[in-house]
């Protein structure tokens, strides 16, 4: 049932989010000019354990300050762990990503730019 939980977790954010991405096809390369990726980690305690009906709580409050905030942020999807949520972030820049997070009070304990994205197609 855990495992279960983990796998709907991103494409529950994946369907709230209504990105133009597809997840799977972003690279920092591809991005127009002037956007940037994003992950941000936020410390969230307990976050693993959240039940689907508090996790499509946050995704809606994400939403919601995202469509305030205009077309320069989009949201692609996050990761939930244990004790933290990873969220992947398109954005003009840093400050807008910890706008967002200060609008819908959210944590962004670390904002970092994604530089490239390596997968096992990297390898061949």
């Amino acid at each position: 049932m855990k495992f279960s939980k983990l796998l709907l977790i991103p494409v529950l954010f994946l369907a709230v989010a209504r990105t133009p991405y597809a997840a799977e096809a972003v690279t920092p390369e591809s991005l127009p000019e002037g956007q940037h990726m994003y992950v941000i980690e936020r410390v969230i305690p307990g976050a693993g354990a959240f039940t689907a009906e508090k996790l499509k709580s946050i995704a809606q409050t994400s939403c919601g300050v995202l469509s305030k905030m205009g077309p320069k942020i989009q949201w692609l999807h996050s990761y939930v762990t244990g004790d933290k949520i990873y969220c992947i972030y398109i954005a003009s820049s840093e400050e807008m990503v910890r706008e967002h997070a200060k609008q819908g009070g959210f944590p962004a304990n670390s904002v970092s730019e994604v530089t490239t994205v390596i997968s096992p197609e990297t390898a061949k």
